[in-house]
């Protein structure tokens, strides 16, 4: 008779590790600080650029639109306007834009209107004024100011004590459209070397 035949003994499997025990307990981490103690990190070396290659592309400078809005500017506050028939004939020289009223420049004289801000050009060359002047009073309309002081001062320094951006600005306010009127200010104001301005209201969008 023959024996059954003996099955192989298969091996048993190993136990699976208990869940705490893979899990760092603060005895390990203590451990592992104190046989780490003292070394340093291994610094990643640096990846040259490939010739010609900046890490960060250059910003744009549109050049081309700095020039044409310069060239704008130019062509609306000229240099080579006559004063002579657009001022009133008072002593502070005063003007208005026409449809504004005398009682209005007299308002503004005597300090109607509060002033909300102002420009101080004393000291800049006439191209740097005339831009940085444009810039103000655009600033201007957009924000809502309706009265605002321009310092040009009176020229005491200049060449022959012979002011320059005095007749300049009074040039260049007239030509532009944000410009209702302007009148000398007051002494506390500034005086012969300062101008106050009553400009038009921001349009209203429906």
């Amino acid at each position: 008779m023959c024996a059954p035949p003996t099955r192989p003994t298969l091996p048993r499997p190993a136990a699976l590790p208990d869940p705490d025990d893979t899990v760092p307990n603060a005895a390990d981490r203590a451990l592992f600080r104190a046989a780490a103690a003292g070394t340093v990190p291994l610094q990643r070396p640096a990846q040259p650029q490939p010739p010609g290659l900046q890490p960060t592309p250059p910003r744009a400078i549109p050049l081309q639109l700095a020039r044409d809005e310069r060239a704008v500017l130019r062509e609306a506050m000229s240099d080579a306007l006559d004063l002579d028939h657009l001022l009133e004939t008072d002593a502070t020289l005063s003007w208005r834009r026409q449809g504004i009223g005398v009682d209005t420049v007299r308002k503004l004289r005597r300090g109607h209107w509060t002033i909300q801000n102002e420009i101080d050009l004393h000291g800049l060359r006439s191209d740097e004024a005339r831009e940085a002047l444009g810039q103000f009073l655009r600033t201007a309309v957009q924000r809502g100011w309706r009265c605002v002081r321009v310092i040009h001062g009176k020229g005491l320094s200049s060449p022959q004590r012979e002011p320059v951006l005095k007749p300049k600005v009074r040039s260049w306010l007239i030509q532009r459209d944000e410009v209702m009127a302007y009148v000398q200010a007051r002494p506390c104001d500034g005086g012969a070397g300062a101008l106050v301005l009553l400009l038009r209201a921001a349009r209203r969008e429906r």
